[in-house]
């Protein structure tokens, strides 16, 4: 097999694992916001608050968490 035909495999590899890795993250992401916020949605549902801040304030934390774990991510 010529060179150029192995360097193309190698860099085409290297595209799908990259693709795999973000593709795993925005799932991560979206499981991550999703718990903290149906635990919040809980929460609230069980105190019977007439606001919803505890579901708003984990929603909230959930994005803080996943956003801090994508960039560690990206940086590694």
């Amino acid at each position: 097999m010529p060179e150029n035909e192995q360097n193309g495999n190698k860099e085409a590899g290297k595209e799908i694992n990259a693709y795999a890795k973000y593709t795993g993250l925005a799932f991560q992401m979206i499981v991550i916001i999703g718990l903290f916020a149906f635990a919040g949605y809980k929460i609230d549902e069980a105190t019977q608050h007439d606001a919803k801040w505890v579901t708003a304030a984990l929603s909230l934390a959930g994005v803080f968490i996943s956003l801090y774990i994508v960039i560690r991510s990206v940086k590694n």
